[in-house]
């Protein structure tokens, strides 16, 4: 290294040492971070040696010329001479002139041994096995810059330090903060140093605009992702110049972006791989750009969302007969797409594939809109409807008629559906539905409808019905009926039921629950879950009852006798004690891993040794809000339940 800079080898300068006599320009090195990506060389403290001259009583020094007044010219001859990644990056921590100057040189502008004649023999050698022992750039490393981290400095030492270690393949850059902010001079030094880059993520960096990107289209071809959130400088310009380079782009996100039209269109033209897009709240773009996106991917393209856009029912329209390939679809907050557009989009035939769709505050789903997706979607397998208005009983039912391979179905705050609805639904889906939830729906109401049950759905094997304050026992007992073959079972937040309600549906169940929550269900009492012990313990995985306050000990007992494959025990906030907790140590082959008793005030320090029992199986304790157990009784099991996570 020493030869390469014109240095004599002799002691009188060593490597990795200050190059400047001045302290003030002490500013100029590379401050260490966390993490640098740089190379710091051993080295010995540095020994001085100046000429100096007698004269009389004095002796004047000789001040020695600074490397420091070279051009930048003559650096840059240099540092491409440098032999391997290495010593570019120790070179790179000297000052951050030296680091700016690296990171402006391309990786195809360093010299190769065969641009390296002027090198003596020996320096040869050394140089030949630093190519031999330097690490192909496959681009498997990551890094991740956010907040004041994000800076041109740690983007350029990034850029630097990555060459020679694997190359850099994943970057994600987020919020940088205003003092020292990310610009395209950051970006283009990845550019130059990171050729082997695969996936770009820049969120929330106002300073990056089209040039960053112009070079990572020149210079990053392998590129396969790109994720642009919030970037009002990046226009089509720049979206234009990553679809006419980067033929690889396979995903592409675009939120809160000035991309309009023209940027959408060349993607379409130009990225014959793409095959997940989502835009997001990008006021420039409009029908014209989806249609001639989705047109020009009708045969690639498999995953689509599109949120808070202007688009109308001519964009569903295309999609309809163009999402050849599309089999996940997201559409949330389309104010502009009616009933018309769902309709539409279902009737075209084209999304013979789609297999999983989610729509959420979409004005346009209606009982029309939704059956003509039931009949013009064959594989759909998963619908999640969230925030649809206008859907009602009769559309939910003719969706289920129409849908004969729906697997999952989903329906949050759709408060139009009632128990009518609900139980069509689940009579008239086909053999294949496997999960049901619904979550939020106020228009949910304990009615005593009479329905004749030809055959139950004895597909369905988990059932979710959470915060749906008008559903009590008459529903719950209805759903036992019709659901005998559950294994999980979720009624958090139903107020409402009462023992006379669940008793019914345990009952009914056949195939034996594994997992069960009946967090918030306050009116529930020991006599159920003592019955679900004895009638499903032998099953039963996963019980949460935090917030249930009937349940007391005589739960706890149960449970301890009748379920040796729980692993998973919620009793937050309900009426056990230390005489429940030593129920559950007694118990023969049991194997609790987690265990929560948050805010049971009735348990103290005398649940220790039953605590330390469990501690044998226990990998979570969740001991908050326990005021009656002291910091001395925690730190006790802390210690000794060392490979169990305490939270107190």
């Amino acid at each position: 290294m020493s030869k390469i800079f014109g240095f004599s080898g002799n002691g009188d300068s060593c490597t990795g040492g200050s190059i400047y006599p001045n302290p003030k320009e002490s500013s100029l090195f590379l401050p260490l971070g966390h993490r640098v990506d740089v190379y710091f060389p051993p080295c010995k403290r540095s020994r001085i040696r100046a000429p100096f001259v007698f004269s009389g009583e004095r002796f004047e020094q000789k001040k020695r010329a600074s490397i420091e007044v070279l051009p930048d010219e003559c650096f840059f001859e240099i540092f491409r001479r440098l032999p391997g990644g290495q010593e570019r990056s120790a070179c790179a921590s000297v000052s951050k002139r030296w680091l700016t100057l690296l990171s402006n040189i391309c990786q195809d502008e360093f010299c190769s041994n065969s641009t390296t004649g002027y090198l003596r023999p020996e320096e040869k050698s050394i140089e030949n096995k630093a190519e031999d022992q330097e690490i192909e750039t496959d681009g498997y490393l990551t890094r991740s810059l956010e907040g004041k981290k994000a800076t041109d400095v740690r983007l350029a030492a990034i850029a630097v330090g990555t060459a020679s270690r694997g190359g850099l393949g994943k970057l994600l850059i987020k919020g940088s903060s205003s003092a020292c902010r990310v610009t395209d001079v950051g970006l283009k030094a990845i550019a130059r140093g990171c050729p082997s880059l695969k996936s770009l993520s820049l969120w929330n960096v106002p300073s990056i605009g089209d040039e960053g990107l112009f070079e990572i289209a020149n210079r990053c071809h392998l590129l396969e992702k790109l994720d642009l959130c919030q970037c009002p400088e990046v226009s089509d310009k720049a979206v234009l110049a990553i679809a006419k380079n980067c033929p690889n782009l396979t995903d592409l996100t675009l939120e809160s972006c000035s991309i309009g039209n023209e940027g959408l269109q060349a993607i379409g033209r130009c990225c014959s791989n793409l095959k997940s897009i989502s835009i997001k709240d990008c006021p420039h773009i409009g029908d014209q750009g989806i249609a001639s996106l989705l047109s020009s991917t009708s045969y690639v393209l498999t995953k689509l969302k599109l949120q808070a856009l202007n688009i109308t029912d001519v964009s569903l329209a295309v999609l309809g007969h163009y999402g050849k390939a599309v089999t996940d679809l997201v559409l949330i907050n389309l104010p502009n797409v009616s009933e018309r557009g769902f309709w539409v989009m279902g009737s075209g035939l084209g999304l013979q594939k789609l297999k999983s769709f989610s729509v959420t505050s979409c004005r346009g789903v209606t009982d029309t809109g939704l059956e003509a997706v039931g009949k013009g979607c064959p594989n759909l397998k998963q619908l999640c409807l969230r925030k649809c208005a206008f859907l009602s009983n009769g559309g939910l039912v003719s969706f289920a008629k129409a849908a004969g391979s729906l697997e999952s179905l989903q329906l949050e705050e759709c408060h139009m559906i009632t128990q009518v609805g609900l139980f069509g639904a689940l009579l008239n889906c086909g053999a294949k539905l496997k999960a049901l939830a619904m979550v939020n729906c106020l228009g949910m109401k304990d009615l005593n409808v009479g329905l004749h049950l030809p055959s139950p759905c004895n597909s369905l094997r988990s059932l979710s019905i959470r915060h749906c304050p008008g559903f009590g026992n008459a529903s719950v007992a209805m759903l036992g009926k019709l659901c005998p073959q559950l294994l999980h079972l979720d009624l958090s937040g139903l107020q409402g039921i009462t023992d006379a309600g669940f008793l019914p549906l345990l009952e009914s169940c056949e195939a034996g629950l594994v997992k069960v929550n009946l967090s918030g269900c306050v009116n529930l009492t020991d006599k159920v879950v003592s019955s679900l012990a004895e009638l499903h313990g032998w099953t039963l995985e996963m019980l949460n009852l935090d917030g249930c306050r009937k349940i007391s000990d005589a739960s706890l007992v149960a449970i301890a006798d009748n379920c040796p494959l729980l692993s998973d025990l919620d009793v937050s906030k309900c009426a056990v004690t230390d005489c429940g907790i030593a129920a559950l140590a007694q118990a023969n082959q049991f194997n609790l891993q987690i265990l929560s008793v948050s805010g049971c005030s009735l348990v103290t320090d005398k649940s220790l040794p039953a605590l330390e029992k469990l501690g044998q199986s226990l990998l979570g304790l969740n001991l908050q809000h326990c005021n009656a157990i002291s910091i001395s009784t925690v730190d006790l099991l802390v210690d000794q339940l060392w490979r169990c996570d305490i939270l107190h």
